[in-house]
Formats: structure tokens, C-alpha cells, sequence
């Protein structure tokens, strides 16, 4: 089990997530991070709270508000605690529901490293053809895929890994951001017809393996609560859950 996380953590684990999808726009008000991307990626286009007590619910029609300036619906990534219902509530009087439950989980970067695989995947501190191919590959939605590549690739703190077969085909990829004292898992991505291959642990090793050699040491990724396999993985890997969060977004 890994410590809870204190006020400091929250913070820098949110802005370490805005730093790896890189939305094109950054605002930023008193506890909120408020991002701006025209793009299919949820945490890129939602505002997020940088602290999970003492906020004041009046904010919330500012940021609704700012995202309608830029001609974009409003949405938030909430944390489900219960010093945020304040917050809640108001989202629940403008319209907003609560979708999409996701986890963020933490874990530590020699808990990765001792898993076993056939072998790392290969790092690269710059995007390559091999790497974006498999977020095109059949089974995945060519629009997203594309969303997720320009923003990986923007990224000024972003590593990239990819697993290929003998005849260099790509079979699995996935990304590791390095800021904020935090080495963030983002993109992981296996083509259709080679999961259940262990490409998906190689691909976290590899990361793994850069980020210790950075100096890195604790990681975290958000993972939808019903994706079983994912959660299944993360858990041999010793990822622990810090909280559940909702994207809310209008009816």
C-alpha cells in the first residue's frame, strides 16, 4: 500500500496530468487548472480542482462561463470525495451529470521494474512512426487516436515506448511524463488481435525503467473504473487507487 496523498500531491499530480496532454490552452484560476483543447480527449477539455476541501462552489459558473468564451460546452473532472459536494451540488443545479467513473492510482517505479516480461519495451525521447501507428490501428477510433497523438506529441515532458514483432511491425504502445516529481502512464495502447501477450507489461517496464534512471520514483495513471483487464494489470504492477473521479458534463 502507498501513503495517502497529501494537498501537495494532489496538485502536482493534476498539473503533471496537464503537462502530458498538453492542451493548447492553460488556464488558471485560485485551486483550478481550466484547459482548452478542441479535441476528443476528456482531460485535455475539462477544468480540474487542485485540491480536494475548501473551495468555493461560485467559481464553478466562472469556469462554465470561460469554456463558453471559447465556444466549447463546459465540463469538469471531479473527484468523488465527500469535501467536494459542495461543488457537486452546484454542478448538479446547472444541469451537469456526473459519467465516465475513472481512477487515478499511484505506485512506485521499483514495483514496475520487478515484473517480469520477455524484455522492455524500447524508449524514445522523441515520437516515431511506430509508436503513432498504433494508436490507428484497426479497433481503435481513428479520430481519438489522432487527438491523442498530436497532444502526446506537443508534450515537452512526454518518453515514448513501443513494442514491435520480429518483422518490426508495431503491436503496443504507451507514453510516460516526466514532470512534477511524478512519472505519469498515459496512452497505453495494444493492437486488438496481440493482447493478452504481456506487450502491455512490457511497455510498462520499459517506461518504468527510463523513469528510475531520471531519478523518478513514484508514478500514477487514470484508468476507467470498468476496464478489468487494465485494472488487473495495474494491480500486479502495484498500482494502488488515490480516488475516483466523474467527468460531469450537461445532459
Amino acid at each position: 500500500m502507498h501513503p495517502p496523498l497529501n494537498s501537495q500531491d494532489i496538485e502536482s499530480l493534476e498539473r503533471a496530468t496537464l503537462d502530458a496532454v498538453a492542451p493548447p490552452q492553460l488556464h488558471e484560476l485560485p485551486h483550478w487548472l481550466v484547459p482548452f483543447d478542441h479535441s476528443t480527449i476528456g482531460r485535455g477539455k475539462s477544468a480540474v480542482p487542485l485540491r480536494h476541501h475548501d473551495l468555493s462552489d461560485s467559481v464553478v459558473q466562472d469556469i462554465v462561463n470561460a469554456y463558453a468564451a471559447q465556444g466549447m460546452p463546459a465540463a469538469f473532472r471531479i473527484a468523488d470525495v465527500p469535501t467536494l459536494a459542495n461543488i457537486q451540488n452546484r454542478l448538479r443545479r446547472l444541469g451537469f451529470v456526473p459519467t465516465q467513473p475513472t481512477l487515478v492510482q499511484v505506485g512506485a517505479v521499483r514495483d514496475l521494474i520487478g515484473l517480469r516480461c520477455d524484455a522492455p519495451a524500447k524508449v524514445t525521447s522523441e515520437p516515431t512512426s511506430a509508436w503513432a501507428s498504433v494508436y490507428y490501428a484497426p479497433g481503435f477510433d481513428p479520430v481519438d487516436g489522432a487527438h491523442r497523438v498530436q497532444a502526446l506529441s506537443r508534450s515537452q515532458c512526454i518518453v515514448y515506448a513501443v513494442v514491435t514483432d520480429a518483422d518490426s511491425r508495431p503491436l503496443a504502445a504507451g507514453t510516460a511524463s516526466l514532470s512534477q516529481g511524478w512519472a505519469g502512464i498515459h496512452g497505453m495502447r495494444t493492437v486488438v488481435q496481440e493482447r493478452g501477450r504481456g506487450l502491455a507489461t512490457r511497455i510498462l517496464v520499459g517506461l518504468a525503467n527510463h523513469a528510475h534512471g531520471q531519478g523518478t520514483e513514484r508514478l500514477f495513471l487514470q484508468v476507467e473504473e470498468d476496464n478489468g483487464d487494465a485494472l488487473a494489470l495495474y494491480r500486479r504492477a502495484g498500482f494502488t487507487t488515490a480516488w475516483r473521479y466523474h467527468y460531469w458534463r450537461r445532459a
